[in-house]
């Protein structure tokens, strides 16, 4: 499991990245249609690489399989019944603009923003609550869809009669959720015991959904008498290089966990050496404290020996001058 620290940071990235293009759209309205008409495909193929190469395989692995695919399925249907209700989750389709009946309000399209930045800081603290590269793979996704997708809605804002500096201002606070809802679930789930399996499901689920119902059909808008233009090919890219990001990601993260592993054995084993060394050491110091005490004990058992001999010696003679001096009296 990675830091709060790094959730923290990698969940301000992503909310950064939902404000470059809105930025970019104040700056320079040409370009930054340009750019979303490049990012958006390519931000369709990173979900769609994102979901199948990395959150569901991770879901399989952190609990069952079969229940992640149901709640994937569940994360497409809630994704989709939330879009028809606020009528304002995405802004890909040309035709939205044309159709004033279905032109949402500011009010519902600052809520439909705000809460897919919460949707994303989700997505982002369910990836790092599973490693660091997933975590990463995940806040990648979020912000190659973030940027096509504020240049959608700064446009709605400013075409709804709001003023430059109001955009810039709710969309700030509205990227903000993005971090507040990563840290939020984040500890949530450091803390408690919930199923990754099911999370990571409903993640996968609304990557999908984004991709196939809002990027895709665009695709088909713009390349109808084409088999495959250059909105196809960058779609392709955005798979192409999201995957090989999640499988180098996660090489090289592993990689580092066993080397950091080996090295702490290492530690381990040299500690356990340094606690056999003194353990011997002692041992020494401990016989030749006892061989010092048995010379000890010999020499003075030696020493108590002869003075007792002197003493039996001493005795002896005292008898034989008695013996002598008696001798003569008689």
């Amino acid at each position: 499991m990675s830091s709060l620290a790094e959730v923290i940071f990698y969940s301000l990235i992503g909310g950064a990245f939902s404000l470059v293009g809105g930025f970019l759209l104040l700056s320079d309205k040409k370009r930054a249609l340009k750019l979303a008409a490049y990012a958006t495909p390519f931000a369709a193929g990173a979900l769609l690489a994102a979901a199948f190469f990395d959150l569901l395989p991770e879901a399989g692995h952190q609990g069952d399989s079969e229940r992640a695919l149901t709640f994937t399925l569940i994360g497409i249907l809630g994704f989709f019944l939330l879009e028809r209700f606020l009528r304002v989750f995405h802004h890909h389709h040309e035709h939205d603009k044309k159709d004033k009946k279905s032109d949402p309000t500011s009010s519902l399209i600052v809520i439909g923003d705000t809460l897919h930045n919460f949707v994303d800081g989700i997505a982002i603290a369910a990836g790092f609550l599973i490693d660091s590269s997933t975590g990463i793979v995940v806040t990648a996704a979020v912000a190659a869809h973030e940027i096509p997708q504020e240049i959608g809605d700064f446009g709605l804002l400013l075409k709804k009669g709001m003023s430059r500096k109001n955009v810039m201002l709710v969309n700030l606070v509205s990227a903000l959720a993005t971090t507040v809802a990563a840290v939020i679930f984040y500890q949530l789930g450091s803390s408690n015991d919930i199923s990754l399996d099911v999370v990571l499901g409903l993640v996968a689920g609304f990557f999908i959904y984004i991709a196939v119902s809002d990027i895709i059909p665009s695709i088909h808008a713009k390349e109808d008498k084409q088999i495959a233009g250059p909105q196809t090919l960058l779609l392709l890219v955005g798979v192409v290089v999201v995957g090989f990001a999640t499988t180098t990601l996660h090489e090289y993260i592993d990689r580092g966990h066993e080397h950091d592993s080996h090295g702490h054995s290492e530690h381990e084993e040299h500690g356990h050496g340094d606690e056999n060394h003194d353990d011997e050491h002692a041992a020494e110091e401990h016989a030749d404290e006892k061989h010092t005490d048995e010379k000890h004990s010999e020499e003075e058992h030696a020493h108590e020996g002869e003075e007792h001999g002197e003493e039996e010696h001493h005795d002896e003679g005292e008898e034989h001058s008695d013996e002598d001096h008696s001798t003569e009296t008689q």
